[in-house]
């Protein structure tokens, strides 16, 4: 699979539209009407990519250029320079779609203010390391503080108007209870949803695509009886493809942190609110590989250091999409297998569900 970054972005588009389409008519929704998947999809992505035409030059003309790792994949420094922090346009608009076409639902509200929270701990990190020319932003405490402090600001909010959310809905109508420990397991998810795909960011068109493909999938699980969470989780899919008609191979803009950790967040929010905690461990599933890898890597290291405090590697580089590159996979074939797998992955939610 080594397809152009054009061609995979089109079959990703096709894809979705059609999953949309048919999910909306077996569902018995109309699909052009604001209370479906596809029309909130295809509004926010329209505008996301209208917007992108004026934001992305904007950016450009800010300076606001990506500063690649030295110590990443050499192929990689040539895009040293590219605008990033396009998660700045992108995500605003399509909160802003989901919000108005949801009118206002209180829950929508509230994923979205989450959302835009941890937009904002992403905007801060990325305008840190334009600022100081440099791939280091606020410190890592800083940034696992903030993510903690919005967490558990909404996780409070969730225990006030959901005090008998305290257990996980499981396959087969089976029930987890977890009593107080839930609170502590929701904060969790929240902080490492929103890392996981932060992590997967590492590509042109992979985190946008694999965010894409897994909010749609969940937003079609729950809106049956969550339709306006449904809507939300539908328009920011959108805004992912609208985004990516700048960010498919060659990328012309970059989400950084700001789009990556609000992704995330907004995943876990829309989860936890519906406790589809379990359908969204298998829609993140590729997330979920990307961090394990960073973490056996790290692991690894550490265990097998010699005398002279070197270890070896498990990987050639980790997140994982690294590991496969450096092995000799393209981006473009590195993305189209993660836009499949992701795509197996939505469709393996609706079978256990």
């Amino acid at each position: 699979m080594n397809f152009s970054g054009t061609r995979l972005f089109l079959l990703l588009a096709i894809g979705v539209t059609i999953a949309s389409i048919g999910l909306d008519h077996f569902s018995g929704r109309v699909w052009s009407q604001s209370a479906s998947l596809t029309f909130p999809l295809w509004m926010s992505g329209l505008a996301t990519a209208g917007v992108g035409y004026w934001a992305v030059p904007f950016l450009r003309a800010l300076k606001a250029g990506q500063i690649i790792r030295e110590d990443g994949p050499q192929s990689h420094l040539k895009k040293a320079g590219t605008p990033t922090m396009g998660g700045a346009f992108f995500v605003p608009v399509a909160v802003a779609i989901a919000l108005y076409l949801s009118n206002f639902d209180a829950n929508v509200i509230a994923v979205s203010a989450l959302t835009l929270s941890y937009a904002g701990i992403g905007f801060i990190d990325d305008w840190q390391i334009i600022r100081r020319k440099s791939n280091k932003g606020i410190s890592p405490k800083t940034k696992m503080g903030l993510q903690i402090s919005f967490a558990v600001a909404f996780c409070l909010w969730l225990m006030v108007t959901n005090s008998s959310l305290t257990t996980i809905d499981l396959p087969f109508g089976l029930m987890l209870p977890l009593g107080a420990v839930f609170w502590v397991l929701a904060c969790f998810v929240l902080v490492a949803e929103s890392n996981a795909t932060n992590l997967t960011d590492g590509m042109d068109g992979l985190a946008g695509g694999t965010v894409a493909i897994a909010l749609l999938g969940l937003g079609a699980l729950i809106f049956p009886e969550h339709p306006d969470l449904g809507i939300f989780c539908s328009a920011l899919s959108g805004g992912c493809l609208g985004f990516l008609v700048h960010n498919r191979n060659p990328a012309k803009v970059f989400m950084g942190d700001t789009g990556s950790l609000a992704l995330g967040g907004a995943l876990a929010a829309v989860g936890l609110l519906t406790n589809s905690l379990f359908a969204l461990l298998i829609l993140s599933g590729l997330f979920f590989l990307e961090t394990l890898s960073v973490i056996a890597q790290v692991t690894y290291y550490k265990a097998t250091k010699d005398a002279n405090g070197v270890g070896k590697r498990l990987f050639r580089m980790s997140p994982f999409h690294n590991h496969l590159e450096l092995t000799g996979w393209t981006e473009t074939q590195v993305v189209g297998w993660f836009y499949a797998i992701a795509a197996l992955l939505a469709s393996f939610s609706f079978v256990i569900h």
